[in-house]
């Protein structure tokens, strides 16, 4: 698919739209008292109720229309037909994370990740749904409360998704952290970003961009990795006097470095350059400097992805688990609901499990999670199963090529923890074009399966 198409693309869906929307579900300021078992809203909520029919049956209230969220939402009625449905999130536009990089080099365009409505997906799969911004949330009388008016709940389920930490990378500074994330966004969560990454692509004239990978369980382990090689094969192809350098704060490529390496070897020799062990200890915006702890860099364009945690809803809720380097969810490990309340459940990337933060992940753990609630909701129980992780990567745009890997994880009873990845996980480390075709076909089977027909 060539450039005047994408720009079509975008044009047809409405960049302006698309860079208002923003990715997951935040709420205004909480109070949530030490000691109490929830958490009240501090302000920003409205004094009564949502205006909704009453509820026919179990009313599931799910916060957050990413893939885990809307997973839920499509599987539940499925699972337990008498559910009343209810997902609200704060966008009125849907976008995709997952394939967002192969816009920036034509292989999709705008309308592959955006062309897809809400309101189809709630009418497609039998729920309503709400436009609204979460404020405030009462466990002991369960009562969500949004900026719209409050709603109860039998059962809530949190997929609000990740939100960035910046002062892990050293900036702290809350100017230049408002340089950073506006002028070299990492995007992994919102729509401007990719917009924002996407015009970077088309307009860099040459010098040096750099992507930086974060340590920690980061959203889309290889997804740093599959841009670095989407935008040197852009530079290879357009012959653009400039170089990707990668900064990366393991000691590793995280997944898949068998073939991310072979794509840097083979295709990128003398346009790609890979430091591992490169952790970044300070960004200046304004001069455009990076800093690890032994060199610093100076660039001409860069996405700089920032260390992760869970999203700032969780911890305004007061539903953060207390061990949790990354400020995720203190949920049961295997069944996701808060510990000590089996009626609020926190799913997606905000769980604290060491699954991968992928798409495919969060869509086979929300059809799990639903068959969760639905037994649930009948007095029963289920026993646990492992999600599953499908991930392709474009290492090749020109022509499209990617490598995949294909996971599932073990749990240790004895010690409740989810142990890593089974045994039986395969990978497909050599590219080729099948792959990449398989990649584009995987992605909208995903699509099928949150919004229906």
């Amino acid at each position: 698919m060539d450039e005047t198409n994408s720009r079509r693309g975008f044009l047809k869906m409405g960049g302006a739209a698309l860079a208002a929307a923003s990715t997951g579900v935040a709420g205004t300021a909480f109070a949530a008292a030490k000691g109490e078992k929830h958490a009240h809203a501090a302000g920003g909520m409205s004094g009564g109720k949502l205006d909704l029919p009453k509820a026919k049956g179990p009313r599931l209230v799910i916060v957050g229309a990413g893939t885990s969220g809307m997973t839920i939402a499509a599987h539940a009625k499925k699972e337990y037909p008498n559910f009343d449905v209810v997902l609200i999130d704060k966008r009125d536009m849907y976008s995709s994370c997952f394939n967002s990089s192969l816009w920036y080099v034509g292989v999709i365009n705008l309308e592959f990740l955006a062309a897809h409505s809400f309101l189809d997906a709630a009418v497609n799969n039998n729920y309503i749904f709400v436009n609204a911004t979460v404020t405030g949330l009462d466990q002991a009388t369960r009562t969500l409360h949004t900026n719209e008016g409050e709603i109860g709940y039998d059962f809530l389920v949190l997929a609000p998704g990740i939100s960035y930490d910046y002062a892990k990378i050293g900036v702290k500074d809350v100017e230049n952290r408002i340089g950073v994330q506006q002028k070299f966004p990492g995007g992994f969560i919102s729509p401007m970003e990719h917009v924002t990454l996407n015009r970077k692509f088309k307009e860099f004239e040459g010098g040096l961009f750099i992507q930086t990978v974060p340590s920690g369980n980061y959203r889309c382990l290889p997804g740093p990795y599959e841009r670095a090689c989407l935008m040197a094969g852009w530079i290879k192809k357009n012959k653009i006097p400039g170089k990707v350098l990668i900064l990366d704060a393991n000691p590793e490529v995280t997944i898949k470095a068998k073939g991310f390496h072979a794509a840097f070897d083979e295709l990128y020799k003398g346009i790609l350059e890979w430091k591992p062990t490169s952790a970044v200890t300070g960004v200046d915006a304004e001069k455009k400097i990076i800093k690890t702890e032994f060199d610093s860099y100076k660039f001409d364009d860069a996405s700089i992805y920032p260390n992760i945690r869970g999203n700032t809803l969780i911890e305004q809720l007061g539903l953060v688990d207390p061990k949790s380097l990354q400020k995720e969810a203190n949920i049961d490990v295997r069944f996701y609901n808060i510990k000590g309340d089996p009626h609020v459940y926190v799913t997606g990337d905000s769980r604290n499990h060491p699954y991968s933060k992928s798409a495919n992940t969060s869509n086979t753990e929300g059809q799990f999670v639903a068959k969760v609630l639905a037994a649930r909701a009948q007095g029963k129980e289920i026993a646990w199963e492992s999600p599953e992780t499908v991930c392709f990567s474009m290492t090749n745009a020109f022509p499209p090529e990617a490598i995949k890997v294909d996971a599932k994880y073990t749990y240790d009873p004895k010690t409740d923890a989810i142990t890593g990845f089974s045994p039986d996980t395969k990978t497909w480390e050599t590219r080729d074009q099948a792959m990449g075709r398989a990649y584009l076909e995987w992605a909208q089977g995903i699509y099928r399966d949150m919004f229906g027909a």
